[in-house]
């Protein structure tokens, strides 16, 4: 039987914990690491997306001065942080199917808390870097007249692989169900 988690002492935001079994707020931990990987990831996505969006934006007012065409490539350097919001929902569906089990889900309440959090923040931060390696490499395409976007690529594609990375042995820690 679950017992009662006495909260005292805080502020009114967390009183409806105040009268939460056990049992229920593990689960609200597990179910919040669940949802925490997308945040985040997305927040990296966001910020990389932007960033690299700007340096677009400013290559392509640059060309339009000059009386270029201008350059499709930047485009594809601006979508490429939007991967790691895919890597944390593939994460978030794998927790999904623990929290459907719910002795599951109350046991290793902590561990999926804990890939949640490891996931997001892996994946922002990825998502993060590799915008501010497309913004760069926009300018430098833009400054160099094209040239070098193999190498672009290959030092975004290399962020993304810690987006990989993350992804795949957080997926490793994912209790069987």
């Amino acid at each position: 039987m679950a017992t009662t988690v006495i909260l005292g002492g805080l502020s009114a935001a967390f009183m409806p914990f105040a009268t939460t079994t056990t049992d229920e707020f593990w689960r609200f931990l597990a179910e919040f690491g669940d949802v925490i990987a997308l945040g985040l990831a997305a927040t990296g996505s966001a910020l990389g997306i932007g960033l690299a969006g700007q340096a677009a934006a400013g290559a392509w007012a640059k060309e339009a001065r000059a009386g270029r065409s201008l350059s499709f490539t930047y485009v594809i350097l601006v979508g490429m942080p939007m991967s790691q919001t895919l890597y944390a929902l593939i994460v978030m569906n794998n927790i999904r199917s623990v929290l459907s089990n719910e002795a599951l889900t109350i046991g290793h309440a902590g561990l999926l808390l804990g890939i949640g959090l490891t996931t997001g923040l892996g994946e922002l931060f990825s998502a993060w870097m590799q915008g501010m390696i497309g913004a760069a490499g926009i300018r430098a395409l833009s400054d160099g007249g094209g040239k070098g976007f193999a190498f672009i690529i290959i030092a975004m594609g290399v962020v993304e692989t810690v987006g990989i990375f993350t992804m795949v042995f957080m997926l490793g820690m994912i209790p069987a169900v």
